[in-house]
């Protein structure tokens, strides 16, 4: 997200320099030109520090939040340049327009000397080119425990929605075509995919029928000549046989080819799990021989692109995986919740309370086993429940027992390409159970600036490929489509907007005030308020200086069409 912060500074600073006359601009032209050279200079270090702090290298994190707040000082100190400037020249039409439009919705505070601001961050920027070398110091994604793992482990009596399935998958596995058969599980993370692929791959039949078996988790920084030593060895292990001497030094042709030759007169069945590139199956495709022994591959991925791409014929076949229909979510949550009492049934006066949080659930596996667990440790207390349900975004970002269902979302978000994690992000800003036309969301995220040109390409375009990208990631939802099968309406998931909100947060991005909130974030970029009752703050809340996008949604007294948005 820093890197998003910087772009859009260079950006708008490449455009003060272009567009603006430099006689008007000689006293800070030298200036601005240093500074956005230094914002490039640290920009090619940025990537690798976001994702570091992104995955829990705290100097890094630290790192990324100065570099993020220098840039917003950055773009802070030459908006109000600017205002100054287009005063000065009074300049009329549609420009002077858009500034006393600017004027009157943000109350900037009186001006202090522009120049004595530009040197401080000259300063700032010096100061943090320092530090840049500091966050490689502190833990990585190495340290960090790896929350799929779980879902390898899961007890049969604790299977449920999937047992059809897995008897489907099996049968596939076991009869039918006698030519290598690629089979995609793809769904949202935290729905189901590993377990549902790892109760395959342990079933008696599929342990009987195959010569030689492997698993392989694949995580986002892969690197293929691992993957493909990490397969040999599981292959040949399978059998009880050593693998080949030399393996750790091979090549990737090497062992491409190793791979190959065992395979060819074997049925095998290999499973490669968490999939999240297309270039992968790109790869290793060329070690999977297509042999008629009636081999099996299964690959899992939150991608439908990926899914798309590895189908490469009519045998092979791609399963999406649904959330879980409102029976059988119930009946895993009181399996997990009322587990040690009840009979494993829930009491009367906890189920009004039991089902919403079921609801906000939404079918999803992963949140619903963590939650019930954590509900079954908790007092059989309708105030108690109540008081977790109303605070479940802060039980997932602080509650030790809830971390796994962050972090699995999280892996999503980390793999986003830069530019489409604020796309991400925007959909804090929509109110619970609210879907918003696409239209409406793609002309926001034109409008605060998210959408990069592209040669050929209208804006409106590019969002949405970046809508459409987000979706085929299972990060966003399809409530509705139009008569020619193209999106109108999308949502996220409920429990993936707390873990937005709880980003937006950290980040600054955005805000959200709400009834129970007592006053918005001075720090964040955006403003949401969803109002019933306090409409009297509004006001107050606007004059935030920070703040350059507000919305307001006054849930119970305007149709859902979408927000009243100021920019």
């Amino acid at each position: 997200m820093a890197e998003v912060a910087v772009c859009s500074t260079i950006n708008n600073l490449e455009a003060l320099l272009v567009h603006d006359e430099p006689k008007l601009l000689r006293k800070v032209h030298r200036e601005v030109s240093i500074i956005k050279a230094e914002l490039e200079s640290i920009k090619s270090i940025l990537k690798d520090a976001d994702w570091r702090a992104e995955t829990g290298n705290e100097n890094a994190k630290t790192w990324v939040k100065q570099v993020r707040e220098l840039a917003q000082q950055i773009e802070d100190v030459f908006d109000q340049y600017t205002i100054q400037l287009s005063e000065r020249r009074q300049r009329r039409g549609f420009i002077n327009f858009l500034n006393k439009v600017t004027r009157s919705i943000v109350k900037l505070k009186p001006q202090h000397d522009i120049a004595s601001k530009i040197q401080e961050i000259k300063q700032t920027i010096v100061e943090i080119k320092k530090k840049a070398s500091g966050y490689e110091s502190s833990n990585s994604e190495a340290d960090q425990d790896d929350p799929r793992v779980a879902s390898l482990f899961v007890e049969e009596d604790e299977v449920v929605g999937i047992e059809y399935t897995r008897e489907e998958l099996v049968d596939m596995l076991v009869s039918g075509e006698t030519n290598r058969m690629v089979i995609l599980l793809v769904g949202m993370g935290g729905i189901g995919k590993t377990t549902l692929a790892k109760k395959v791959h342990d079933n008696q039949k599929v342990l009987a029928h195959f010569d030689c078996r492997a698993w392989i988790t694949v995580s986002q920084s892969y690197k293929i000549e691992e993957i493909l030593r990490m397969l040999i060895k599981q292959l040949y292990q399978s059998r009880n046989e050593s693998p080949p001497p030399g393996i750790d030094a091979m090549d990737q042709n090497s062992l491409t080819d190793n791979v190959r030759g065992y395979l060819l007169q074997k049925r095998y069945e290999i499973v490669f799990d968490d999939v999240w590139r297309t270039d992968f199956w790109r790869f290793v495709k060329h070690a999977l021989p297509k042999n008629s022994k009636g081999s099996r591959v299964i690959i899992t991925t939150r991608n439908k692109e990926v899914a798309s791409f590895c189908k490469e014929s009519s045998l092979d076949y791609v399963y999406e995986i649904q959330s879980l229909p409102e029976n059988e979510a119930w009946r895993l949550f009181c399996m997990k919740a009322f587990q040690w009492d009840f009979g494993g049934a829930c009491p009367s006066e906890l189920e009004k309370v039991s089902r919403e949080i079921v609801r906000k659930c939404e079918g999803l596996p992963l949140a619903i086993a963590a939650i019930g667990g954590l509900l079954s440790t908790k007092n059989r207390v309708v105030s108690e429940w109540q008081k977790f349900y109303d605070s479940l975004g802060s039980e997932l970002e602080r509650n030790p027992n809830l971390t796994s269902i962050k972090k699995i979302v999280l892996l999503s978000y980390h793999n986003l390409p830069y530019f489409l994690k604020p796309c991400f992000l925007y959909f804090g800003i929509i109110p619970e159970d609210y879907s918003i036309t696409c239209g409406r969301l793609v002309r926001l995220w034109m409008a605060e600036g998210f959408i990069e040109e592209q040669k050929g390409k209208t804006l409106e375009e590019v969002a949405e490929e970046y809508l459409i990208e987000l979706i085929l990631r299972n990060l966003v939802q399809v409530s509705s489509t139009k008569i020619n099968g193209r999106v109108k309406n999308c949502r996220v998931h409920d429990v993936v907007r707390e873990i937005i909100l709880s980003k937006s947060e950290e980040l600054s991005f955005c805000h959200v005030l709400a009834d129970e909130d007592s006053s918005p974030n001075n720090q964040s970029r955006r403003l949401s308020m969803h109002m019933k009752n306090r409409m009297d703050e509004i006001q107050e809340s606007t004059h935030i200086s920070r703040i350059r996008s507000f919305f307001l949604f006054a849930v119970g007294e305007l149709p859902k069409t979408g927000p009243r948005w100021v920019n």
